[in-house]
């Protein structure tokens, strides 16, 4: 699956805020997100990410 940077994806867990919904800030071998709900900024490797995305949602 391709991301591109400001696309918003729907993870299978939700945040400890509620929210399962991340924008993508960075797209490498890392990944960062940001927490739509509460602005928490996370890196994840990239095999990690992916495995947690649930499905694409929309560009911002």
């Amino acid at each position: 699956m391709e991301f591109t940077v400001g696309e918003v994806v729907q993870f299978k867990k939700e945040h400890p805020c509620g929210n399962d919904k991340w924008e993508i800030l960075r797209v490498g071998a890392d990944v960062r997100v940001r927490c739509i709900g509460c602005g928490r900024m996370i890196m994840l490797p990239r095999k990690k990410f992916e495995k947690s995305v649930k499905q694409k949602v929309d560009k911002l």
